[in-house]
């Protein structure tokens, strides 16, 4: 029987020094930052995730962000290797949490990726090539899966962090994309949702089963998801968005099989 599993970390008491490189630093409140990821811990539980969440990193601001630290496939899981110096640690206990579930490949020096530039449809990999992605590692990447049958490709990403901050799979064959930071073409035979053009950063989303986990800050593209027949879970992560984050970035989500 299959079993869909969440991995999570606890917030960083140290969440207000995060990497930040598009927004600015905006004073985080702890507490109501907590009680925001707990809810969208309850809202992965809800549809169906066994939550594991891991112990708060003290030295790493970013760490809730597991997202980053992995890329999970059926068939295997790459260990990233960061582009921010600061965050490279945090690779540790995620490889320990996957373990038991995939075998793991590991990114190499001189490759540098950070899970939020990597979005799978089907089997084909789309790759930001941003601040914190670069082209080594797409290789290194497209060696690894070639066996299992995907395809890696590079997207340019410029004026935002990550491809996921761009687009986001909302259904089977569905994208929710930002046309205003990523060619829309690129996905050209899938369906394409435009987020409202006055919510820059409304296009990430967390597609769990057909229903989607989507940020309450966003209300004019969240219509539009609604319009376009796609079930929408909400959460308030407004704390975490003031550190870059974003629904996709707080859950490293992976299917099993109990025996």
């Amino acid at each position: 029987m299959g079993m869909r599993i969440a991995i999570t970390r606890a917030v960083s008491p140290n969440i207000g020094q995060c990497e930040l490189t598009h927004l600015d630093r905006q004073p985080i409140d702890l507490a109501l930052a907590r009680t925001q990821h707990h809810l969208y811990e309850a809202a992965l539980a809800a549809l169906g995730c066994q939550v594991q969440q891991l112990p708060a990193e003290l030295t790493l601001p970013d760490s809730v962000f597991v997202e980053d630290a992995a890329v999970v496939l059926d068939e295997v899981a790459i260990i990233t290797r960061p582009g921010a110096d600061s965050r490279k640690p945090e690779t540790i206990s995620i490889a320990q949490a996957l373990a038991p579930y995939r075998t793991l490949c590991n990114i190499a020096a001189p490759g540098t990726v950070d899970g939020g530039d990597v979005l799978r449809i089907g089997k084909r990999l789309y790759v930001g090539l941003s601040s914190r992605s670069n082209q080594a590692a797409i290789d290194q990447m497209a060696a690894f899966l070639q066996p299992f049958g995907y395809t890696v490709q590079g997207v340019p990403v410029k004026g935002f962090l990550h491809l996921k901050s761009a687009v986001t799979q909302v259904a089977e064959a569905m994208v929710l994309i930002n046309p205003a930071w990523v060619d829309a073409a690129l996905f050209g035979d899938l369906q394409i949702i435009e987020i409202d053009p006055t919510e820059a950063y409304a296009a990430n989303t967390l597609l769990i089963g057909e229903t989607v986990i989507y940020p309450i800050s966003y209300p004019r593209t969240h219509q539009r998801l609604v319009q376009a027949g796609v079930p929408v879970q909400t959460v308030d992560v407004a704390e975490l968005i003031k550190a870059e984050g974003a629904v996709t970035c707080c859950s490293l989500i992976l299917n099993t099989h109990v025996t």
